[in-house]
């Protein structure tokens, strides 16, 4: 198994104070702890890379991280849950809008489900938004370690059926499923 070495670049609230990269970017949308800090941190094999917290809504900007020069992960705010005023919120999705749909070095974003549950109605609108713009998108459906290895595959195919495109399944428990999402990044 191999691991990439990454490292914190910085964080931006909006797209003019995104790093100046030519590296593949990969967004990570999500409902807020869903794992995407998780997720940073299982493919960097890094706990505490990524701030993990089991506060809902602790992300306000987006945070860079680059994986060895090979790709950035940029983890956004979570959407679903903010203690913050209507017009933070407002600020947010403005930013957001602005960054997913004018930054060129996006190669794709990764939506994250979280496997425990069925696709929840702000990932399906998240979805429509996505499609609207035909942005290219995967799903990783994070915490996979509280669903049974045989059901593992059914899972994957409910969702795949569901959202449509390529959806993978991640662990930040154990690194069993890293590998073949490092090659996707990578290769992309």
């Amino acid at each position: 198994m191999k691991f990439l070495q990454a490292k914190f670049i910085k964080s931006a609230e909006m797209l003019s104070q995104c790093p100046d990269t030519d590296l593949a970017e990969y967004p990570l949308l999500g409902r807020s702890n869903v794992g995407k800090s998780s997720f940073i941190n299982g493919l960097a094999n890094h706990k505490k890379l990524a701030k993990t917290s089991n506060t809902p809504g602790k992300t306000r900007l987006i945070n860079f991280f680059d994986f060895s020069n090979n790709f950035m992960i940029a983890d956004l705010p979570g959407y679903g849950y903010a203690k913050v005023s209507k017009e933070a919120q407002n600020r947010w999705q403005k930013y957001l809008e602005e960054y997913l749909l004018n930054r060129r070095q996006i190669k794709s974003l990764i939506q994250l489900i979280d496997a425990r549950h069925d696709v929840q109605k702000n990932d399906l609108q998240m979805r429509e938004w996505v499609k609207v713009y035909n942005l290219p998108i995967i799903t990783i459906l994070t915490k996979m370690d509280y669903i049974p290895k045989s059901k593992t595959l059914n899972l994957v195919k409910k969702v795949e059926k569901e959202l449509g495109g390529l959806v993978m399944p991640f662990s930040a428990i154990d690194n069993r499923y890293n590998e073949e999402i490092l090659n996707f990044l990578i290769n992309n």
